[in-house]
């Protein structure tokens, strides 16, 4: 076969991705968290549910699905090219004329049935490389689904999350309505027995007003992500079902990255760019095969007779046999130039695998660094939430015993819930980068 034959292209690989610990990339390399399952990773049952629901009857999967049978259609059509083809017929002729001067009537009937084969040489493997070309692009359709279903458990999982933050917030805003109405009828009655100031009752006000602002926006947003989690499902917008809260779902302090070397065999989106490489790499041997001399081999063998009766008796077989071999001799600069757009496309395909494959590093170096940094600031943030915590309970207790006045709780109770809903935020940023990192890693998509 002329053309070149692909070799995998040497990759700047490095020995540990950036913002990983030691502990995470020794010399062997260790198990990556792609390798899991996603219902391991993913430990929610109402999540695998809404997981496993998405998987079978979502759009884009669905749609990723078709394109792999058009491929394999495809190459069914392509490979076909390096066969002989046969086709059969018959006829059958019928004619009468009558006297017409001095030639007499006649009437005769003739029968023909024959069989042709015709067999193009793959002398030069055109239809090899061509059909090489076609399963390329199947394994590359494939892998593109297998990124579909990858990004898909990494969706419906992110949303879930948020939705689980969501219903927290709200839930927080809620009790810190109901504590913060009680003190302002405490407050209001103290006004009342002129016992603190319309000020202290203001301020007391302005709290419970803060906290009901949220819960309709909260609210709001709740139904917006239960409708986009409703869109991944493939369902009409409605209800999504809840299951562990979002302070209770489980995850790792650390996670394994692997080595990067993996990367390479595991992330759907590398696998198919390579594929595509493939591909385009053997579309040069189609090019450069065209300035070669094409042959072909056509054979007709069959049987004529003037009566039907003895069609296949006698010496009626007749048979034909013919080979063609056709050179170029002058396409105007035609078979150059697509040789140099398939080199220029097999160059393009070269450097977008290795666009791919650094994406892939930076990918999974930022999941990491941000999976440990978040997990850090999630514990600084609870110190800080339980101390504005025990600040407001302090400062709730030097009003009533009218040491300060109620400035000093309207300031406690505001940082106490702003720290709440920080909390609330770092918990699922969190859970995100991890999300993250699962997909940045080619995990999600094994079935």
């Amino acid at each position: 076969m002329v053309g070149p034959n692909y070799n995998r292209p040497k990759v700047d690989v490095p020995t540990a991705y950036r913002g990983s610990t030691p502990e995470e990339a020794p010399a062997t390399g260790p198990a990556s968290l792609a390798d899991e399952k996603w219902w391991n990773v993913f430990q929610d049952k109402e999540l695998q549910g809404l997981i496993r629901t998405a998987l079978s009857n979502n759009y884009d999967v669905r749609i990723a699905a078709s394109r792999v049978l058009q491929a394999q259609a495809q190459l069914g059509i392509t490979r076909a090219d390096q066969y002989p083809s046969l086709t059969g017929g018959a006829n059958v002729t019928s004619v009468r004329n009558p006297t017409i001067g001095p030639i007499p009537a006649y009437e005769f009937t003739a029968g023909e049935m024959t069989a042709t084969a015709l067999w193009n040489l793959d002398f030069w493997g055109k239809y090899r490389r061509a059909t090489e070309a076609a399963r390329a692009n199947l394994m590359a359709s494939d892998w593109a689904r297998r990124q579909v279903v990858s990004t898909l458990v990494a969706g419906v999982a992110s949303s879930y999350f948020q939705l689980r933050e969501l219903d927290l917030a709200l839930q927080l805003s809620k009790d810190t309505l109901a504590s913060r109405t009680e003190s302002l009828a405490l407050t209001t009655e103290l006004t009342e027995h002129g016992i603190d100031t319309m000020l202290d009752q203001r301020q007391a006000e302005e709290l419970v007003y803060t906290a009901a602002a949220q819960i309709p926006d909260l609210e709001r947003q709740i139904a917006q992500q239960e409708n986009a989690i409703s869109l991944l499902l493939g369902n009409n917008p409605g209800s999504v079902p809840r299951g562990l809260k979002l302070t209770e779902q489980p995850h790792p302090p650390e996670v394994p990255a692997g080595l990067p070397s993996s990367l390479l065999e595991r992330r759907p989106d590398i696998r198919q760019a390579e594929e595509i490489l493939v591909a385009s790499n053997a579309q040069i041997g189609v090019a450069r095969a065209a300035y070669f001399p094409q042959i072909s081999l056509t054979g007709t063998p069959g049987y004529q007779s003037s009566a039907l009766s003895n069609l296949f008796s006698g010496p009626q077989g007749v048979w034909i046999l013919s080979g063609a071999l056709t050179q170029p001799i002058f396409q105007g600069g035609r078979l150059k130039s697509n040789v140099r757009l398939a080199e220029a496309q097999q160059q393009q395909a070269l450097l977008t695998y290795q666009q791919t494959i650094k994406g892939a590093f930076r990918d999974v170096s930022n999941a990491l660094v941000a999976y440990r940094k978040y997990r850090e600031f999630r514990l600084e943030q609870e110190h800080l939430t339980a101390s504005a915590q025990d600040a407001a309970r302090l400062s709730e207790m030097r009003f009533k015993a009218g040491v300060v006045d109620y400035l000093e709780v309207l300031t406690s109770e505001t940082n106490y819930f702003s720290d709440e809903l920080t909390l609330v935020q770092a918990r699922f940023n969190e859970l995100q980068a991890l999300v993250q990192l699962y997909q940045a890693l080619g995990g999600g998509w094994e079935q």
